[in-house]
């Protein structure tokens, strides 16, 4: 439905992808449980086979690229994770001899993607995001991948001028939108040639789907990264398709109040003689403030600092009663972690990335603020 193309953020997530409203049908069609379907004569029209298309997709597809671009004719391609719209988009452009320029400081499972594309002979160079680091590598890429906020170190970069100097070598520019959402940063209004999320966080936000999604202008584009779901087969369920068309349509009302947790959070953490290397985009304090000013809507709900030690973080975490001790992030349940832990990320033993959730906000600060004071004994 297109009536809501000029309205506000929550009116389009409650209408995004639904069909055209028909007599005695519900306004949200159920899942389509289908591997095959009725097909007599050629092979022509929009569902053939399971693997290729299927009508829950078709309006949770049309839902997301009504986010990523009001408006606007996009194309978007549903995953059954992230990492599948990740790999979609870097398989399926690039070819041994390629140069691809990834961010260092990314989501943690960018150095594996890195090795594979090293072994089948594509050249990767990294750089960080802060300070544009990555406009250094660019000479002769076919691919930058752009990670604003980056996660979990949260700096920012500017991606129109990254997106300008890559288009000047010839390079495509995707932008994994994972931190932001939509709703926080549209990286197509910003020139990117794609943008890519990890629906799995903030897009459903209730910690119980696993999902990603590709949304380009150019259909070319999409029918490549399309293909490559159909070659690998990583397609989502119909359920998850279904329950994730259902979570967004509270997107608005759960970025609103995790953005105004994150910032009273910070806030708070910002008073603490413990605390080091707070980074929030939304705290004016904050480096990246003015740049993510200028080219966010919201800031996310996603805060990162440092306790002094490992065992100092771990206490804090132990003590903690509102918040899960709990990888990922965008739920509506707060939570936080010792990243170290992993072993994957260039960060202190006592860094800890928190995700705020929809909890009062009063609650949260207090529980945050709480087990500080108990990690500190």
């Amino acid at each position: 439905m297109n009536s809501t193309t000029d309205a506000g953020d929550g009116t389009r997530a409650v209408r995004a992808g639904l069909p055209e409203p028909v007599k005695y049908e519900p306004t949200l069609p159920g899942p389509v449980f289908a591997a095959h379907f009725h097909l007599p004569g050629e092979p022509t029209g929009p569902y053939t086979y399971g693997r290729d298309t299927n009508p829950t997709w078709t309006h949770l597809e049309r839902a997301i690229g009504e986010l990523e671009a009001p408006g606007e004719s996009v194309e978007t391609v549903v995953f059954a994770s992230g990492m599948a719209a990740i790999s979609a988009v870097l398989f399926s452009r690039l070819r041994a001899g390629d140069t691809v320029v990834l961010p260092g400081d990314g989501y943690q499972a960018l150095p594996l993607i890195a090795e594979q594309l090293d072994a089948y002979g594509i050249e990767v160079r990294t750089a960080p995001t802060g300070g544009d680091a990555q406009l250094s590598v660019l000479r002769g890429a076919r691919l930058l991948w752009i990670e604003s906020p980056s996660n979990p170190g949260l700096d920012v970069c500017d991606i129109r001028r990254l997106v300008d100097a890559a288009h000047a070598e010839g390079a495509l520019v995707a932008v994994d939108n994972t931190l932001a959402t939509p709703l926080g940063q549209r990286p197509l209004e910003l020139g990117a040639d794609l943008s890519v999320a990890s629906d799995t966080k903030g897009m459903t936000g209730h910690g119980d789907i696993l999902l990603g999604h590709v949304t380009c202008r150019d259909a070319a584009l999409a029918a490549d990264v399309r293909r490559w779901r159909k070659v690998a087969g990583a397609i989502p369920g119909p359920m998850e398709a279904w329950l994730a068309h259902r979570s967004l349509a509270t997107i608005q009302l759960r970025i609103e109040r995790q953005c105004v947790n994150a910032l009273a959070l910070a806030q708070a953490l910002g008073g603490r003689g413990e605390v080091t290397g707070l980074r929030y985009p939304g705290l004016p304090t904050d480096p990246s403030y003015p740049l993510a000013t200028r080219q966010m809507r919201r800031y996310g709900g996603v805060v990162s600092f440092t306790l002094p030690d490992r065992g100092h973080a771990e206490r804090f975490l132990d003590a903690l009663r509102l918040v899960d001790d709990a990888t990922s992030f965008g739920g509506v349940r707060s939570s936080a972690e010792r990243r170290g832990r992993w072993g994957g990320d260039a960060v202190p033993e006592g860094f800890i990335r928190l995700s705020a959730g929809v909890e009062d906000t009063d609650d949260l600060v207090a529980d945050v603020l709480r087990a500080l004071d108990g990690a500190a004994r």
